[in-house]
Formats: structure tokens, sequence, C-alpha cells
């Protein structure tokens, strides 16, 4: 237990100056470390909100406009399997497929091909499990019905959470903001932490807007526009809303031309006339598209259409080549630039609504961080103090290890861009007082050995074996017991784990290896026949 071979000693000592020189920048401020050379560590303990104040948001996703996504792709769906796409086989005319009431329905003009046209929605409908998301309802030998099961819907709804989670994510990192927390508070909500922002509308805003950005042809027969007018659409078409303050609304083709999420660009850009706008770029196939499209539809209008209101509804003058256009609207800078970052992340699965807000102040945090750190300060000087009482030389080296595991807490914290909040100071301060017990347990245990007539150096021997087994079970169970509050705990718990497991581990390091090593060389070198602990 005592033989320290070289390589050992060296890897020992590696760790400490490693976690000393990891542990510098969070030490320091922010502004001094960001003029460091490059190949100095950087990495600092992220402050939480509690700590660095800022914004917490929580956002409900929409069920409804899930199953109204739903509808709307399903109808598709069946446009294209009817057709004969998708490698379904021959057409299948078929009348106009209407959406109303949670339902999608379509008749079948042939009775003769109604027990195809049932095979192939059968097919589309069945998931991996076996189960179907799709109920089908045949009436009157050739009407069909397509209802969404409640086990199709929670799938899409925890689908489109997923989904809606990353899209958060990175229209956040677009807006520069420094780690935010991001993650699923249930099935239909997300909680965002955004620390140092204190204004929340523009992350409102930004979170609020769905981004689903549509191109559609606009029907300016005077029929079909008399027929809306009164508030009934054309078989085939739909009446949507502007969005400009002054109202008014236009008769759509439900069909989308092209959709956003072709879109691999999108910046704020100026028109001729200096107003700002937002400049997109299709992908190849988006271009292509919108090429034919705009070639085979020349001096008619088509609608720009976001989150199913039109921003603007130009004519077509001449084909628009390339895979780029322009979104023209009320904009100002700000929103240009905002609808530009939204785009870029991807349109939103799901409508989010915010549900709760608060801000935190950054005085309020500052309050927490000096009383966190002067709790941790009293609660380390007085453990070194009655360790050194306690034990004398033991006791001195189970106090340098304990200095040094907080500094190797830490760099594991910046290491791992770990963020640190108010129960994270808790654990912190928990870790510095439960530290020490294995020190105690292994000078006890030296103890109890010297009183049995063993000599120092077996004394030493098996008080740090014995001990050991003991350190390790209880530090284990502690582990256990961190886990399972990150597992199943919120935001707070969580942090007040991470900080503690992360304690456990070095600790047990600090406190066994290296008050060892230190035991060790003195050991060999001076010799002891008699001990004072």
């Amino acid at each position: 237990m005592l033989d320290f071979p070289r390589w050992k000693t060296i890897s020992i000592w590696l760790i400490i100056i490693l976690g000393l020189v990891f542990s510098i920048p969070s030490m320091v401020p922010e502004k001094t470390v960001e003029s460091w050379p490059s190949f100095v560590p950087k990495e600092r303990v992220n402050l939480g909100l509690d700590l660095a104040g800022g914004s917490h948001i929580l956002l409900e996703a929409d069920v409804a406009d899930v199953t109204k996504m739903r509808l709307e792709t399903m109808e598709k769906t069946v446009r294209s399997l009817m057709r004969g796409e998708r490698g379904s086989g021959n057409s299948i005319e078929i009348g106009d497929v209407r959406r109303d009431n949670n339902k999608v329905s379509f008749t079948v003009n042939n009775p003769a091909q109604v027990q195809e046209a049932r095979q192939r929605l059968d097919r589309e409908t069945q998931v991996a499990t076996g189960q179907r998301d799709w109920n089908i309802t045949v009436a009157d030998t050739n009407r069909f019905t397509l209802t969404p099961t409640k086990a199709g819907i929670d799938n899409a709804v925890n689908s489109a959470m997923d989904v809606a989670t990353e899209v958060v994510r990175k229209r956040i990192d677009e807006m520069g903001t420094r780690e935010p927390t991001i993650i699923r508070a249930s099935a239909d909500r997300i909680v965002v932490q955004v620390p140092g922002l204190q204004d929340p509308n523009a992350l409102k805003e930004l979170l609020g807007q769905t981004a689903r950005l549509e191109f559609k042809m606009v029907n300016d027969e005077p029929d079909a526009r008399a027929q809306a007018a009164q508030g009934v659409a054309p078989p085939g078409y739909e009446i949507v809303p502007s969005a400009e303050a002054t109202g008014g609304t236009e008769l759509l083709a439900r069909q989308v031309m092209i959709s956003g999420e072709r879109l691999i660009n999108a910046t704020q850009g100026y028109d001729q006339n200096g107003r700002p706008v937002v400049d997109i770029t299709f992908d190849s196939q988006g271009a292509n598209t919108f090429a034919r499209v705009t070639q085979q539809n020349t001096n008619k209008r088509f609608a720009m259409v976001l989150d199913g209101k039109v921003l603007s509804a130009p004519t077509i003058n001449e084909p628009i080549l390339g895979g780029r256009a322009q979104i023209s609207g009320n904009f100002n800078v700000d929103s240009a630039n905002q609808l530009a970052i939204a785009l870029r992340s991807g349109a939103l699965p799901v409508k989010l609504t915010v549900v709760e807000e608060r801000t935190v102040g950054p005085d309020l945090g500052a309050d927490s961080i000096r009383k966190g750190v002067l709790a941790g300060v009293i609660a380390t000087t007085a453990v070194l103090v009655l360790m050194l009482v306690s034990y004398g030389r033991f006791g001195f080296y189970a106090d340098v290890a304990l200095v040094i595991n907080i500094f190797l807490i830490l760099a594991v914290m910046a290491l791992f861009n770990a963020t640190l909040t108010l129960p994270g100071i808790a654990g912190f301060v928990l870790t510095i007082g439960a530290a020490v017990d294995a020190n105690v347990l292994i000078n006890e245990r030296i103890r109890e050995e010297l009183k049995r007539g063993r000599t120092a150096v077996m004394a030493i021997e098996h008080g740090y074996k014995e001990a050991s087994r003991a350190i390790f079970d209880a530090n284990i169970t502690n582990v256990i017991a961190a886990a399972l509050m990150f597992w199943f705990g919120s935001g707070p718990v969580k942090g007040f784990a991470v900080v503690l497991t992360i304690g456990i581990i070095t600790s047990v390091f600090t406190a066994v290896t290296m008050t060892r090593m230190f035991v060790a060389h003195w050991v060999h070198k001076t010799r002891p026949t008699a001990l004072n602990i």
C-alpha cells in the first residue's frame, strides 16, 4: 500500500497541476481570461440563472396545431397515394379531399377501385409497432374517412416536441447567448433559461414564431373572389388572413408550391427602396421547383405565407431563376433579422406559447454568490482547523488534499462545461465537509492499529488498506443517490447532483490516493518508529 512507483507519483502530480491550471479561469474576471493567449485554457464554470441573472420561459405546445398539421399532411398523402406515386400503382380517380371536424374524407369515383384504395391507406397508416395512427372507415361503399387515433397523436406530439426542442436551441444559439438551458419539462412543455438576458421580450417573440413559410398561388378569378367575400372558399382553396395591421384576406390554393423546408439560408437585407426584407436561398430541388412554378404562372400572383398569414402577394412578372427570392412585409431591421434567424434554424413543427416567464436580476445573483462563497470559506476554514488540531501531520495532509480537491472540482466542471447554480453551491459546501470523512476513517483506523500494538509503518499500512473498503462502499452509495437525483430531479436538483457527484469522485482521489502518496514519501524518508496522531 505504501509503495509508490515513480510513474504513479508523476501521474498524480500531473493531475494536480492540470487541475490548478483549468480551475484558474473560473476564479478570475471573464475579461481577463479573454485577453490571455490562445494556447492558455479558457474554459470556465458557467453560472446558472439564479446566480448570473437572466430570463426563464416555459413554453407549451399547442396539441391542436399538431393535429391540424397531421390532417394537412394526410390530405397531401391521400392525393399522392391515389395518383399512384410512391410506387403505389395505377392512378385511382377520387373526388375532392376535404378536411373538417379533425377528419380527412374523400370519395373514390370508380367502385371497382375501392378495395385497392383501402389497401394503399392500410399500408400507409400502419406504423412499425403494428398499431395504426389513423382509423379508416368507409361509408356508402366509396366514401373514405380517416380519423387520427390517440396513440398516433401522442406519437406525433412527442416527435414534434423533440424537433421543437432542437429548433429552439438553434434559435437561441443564433442570438449569441451564453450557455442556455433548454430541456423538455413534460410531454408538451419546454423550459428555456438564458443566463444574462434581462429583457425576455425579443426571446419570446423569436420562440413564439413558428416560422412555417409557404408559397401558394393566389386565385384572382372574379367569381371565386366573390364567393370568398361571402366567407366560402371554392374546393381546393382557402381564405387566409393578411399579416398587415389593416386586415384583409387572400384566396389561396391549398396546395403548397414550395415550403420553407427547402431553404438553405435566410439573411436580413434591403430592397431597392431601402426597406428591410429577408433574402432567402433555396436548395437545388427548391430552386428548380420555384423556377418551374414561376415559369408556369407568369403574370399571376403568388403569396408568401408565414404562420398562416399572408406577408405579401406580388405578381410574378418573370420567371425567378437561381433559387433566390425576397420576403417583404411590414418589417423593421429587428423583426426582419428575427425572421431570418427563425427561418435559418427551421420551422417549429408545433406552435409554442409562453405560459410562464420570470426574470432574475443580476443583483440577486451576485448576493447569492457572495453568501455561497462566504459559507464555503467558513466551512473550509472550520474543517481545516479541526483536522489540523485533531490529527497533526496527518491532518495537515488531509487539509492539503481538501484545498486541491476544491480546485479539481472547479477544473472538472469547467472541462465538462457544467453550470453552477445556487443548489450547486450547496452541493459544493456539502462536498467540502464530506471530503474529509475518508481521512477521518483512515486516521481513526491507524489509531486503532497503534493501540493494538502494531508498528508505525504497519499501522499506516493496515489503516489505509482496511479503511479504503468502507470509503469506497460509502461513496458508491452516494454516487448512486446523486445519479437518481439527476435522473428524476428537475433543474435545481440536477445542479446539486452534478456538483455532488464530481465532488465525491475528486474527494476520493484526493483523500485516499493523494494523502497516501504524501504519507508514503514521508514514511520512506523518515522511517518513523512512533506516530503522533
